[in-house]
């Protein structure tokens, strides 16, 4: 009987755990250990699966946490420690043809409109504050989700885009940014107004990146503004 068993890494900082899967970016949580992170990473693998349900090969939804096979482990650094999943997988720097890059393009829309929609979905509802609450309100998480990607898009050695004016605008813009600009070092091609970017992210570590940091704040968003 064929392995079934999903991969995933972890990078280990001195107090949090992330679990991130190898073959689908945006996939990661974070815990106290590793364990507590696996089980965290299976028990979000719904919310995951309806983010990137129009991607294909199609998403196979884990039962458990033992379907989920460690393959790699990392040491993590202060931005682990600080809840961000910061490093990227050791087989990140591999080719990526045509079709792995629509599948990739494909798991940054779906994270994009998760966020979008639940932004959309929370509108009129007064957010939660509390441990899993921070504090912003939908504005400015929608300023810091542009902000960081911004900065992302830079890390992959171009320079943003300057914001248009209004939330769907500026959303849109940013968006064909990086699909452009991913699109053009996939394919070997010039980028569109180049920044010198020290130690440059690869490419799937940008879409790794990003897709996790929409992602958690999507459902951030869900879980704040929903009924006690």
């Amino acid at each position: 009987m064929a392995d079934r068993r999903i991969d995933v890494y972890l990078e280990a900082g001195a107090k949090k755990v992330f679990a991130s899967a190898l073959d689908w970016p945006g996939w990661s949580r974070g815990g106290r250990s590793e364990d507590e992170a696996l089980d965290d990473l299976a028990a979000y693998g719904r919310r995951y699966a309806t983010a990137v349900r129009s991607v294909r090969p199609a998403f196979r939804l884990p039962s458990d946490p033992s379907e989920l096979r460690v393959v790699q482990r990392l040491r993590g650094n202060a931005s682990t420690d600080f809840g961000i999943p910061s490093l990227p997988a050791g087989t990140d720097d591999r080719p990526i043809d045509e079709p792995e890059l629509a599948r990739l393009l494909a798991i940054l829309d779906g994270a994009w409109e998760a966020f979008v929609g639940a932004r959309a979905a929370a509108r009129g509802v007064e957010l939660r504050t509390g441990p899993r609450g921070g504090g912003r309100d939908l504005e400015k998480m929608l300023d810091h989700v542009l902000g960081a990607e911004e900065a992302y898009v830079g890390q992959l050695g171009a320079r943003p885009p300057r914001r248009a004016a209004g939330d769907a605008a500026a959303v849109k813009t940013l968006r064909a940014r990086g699909r452009d600009v991913l699109t053009a070092l996939v394919r070997g091609d010039d980028i569109e107004n180049p920044r010198n970017t020290k130690s440059p992210w690869v490419p799937r570590y940008y879409v790794r990146r990003s897709a996790w940091h929409l992602l958690d704040h999507a459902w951030e968003i869900e879980d704040r503004a929903a009924p006690e």
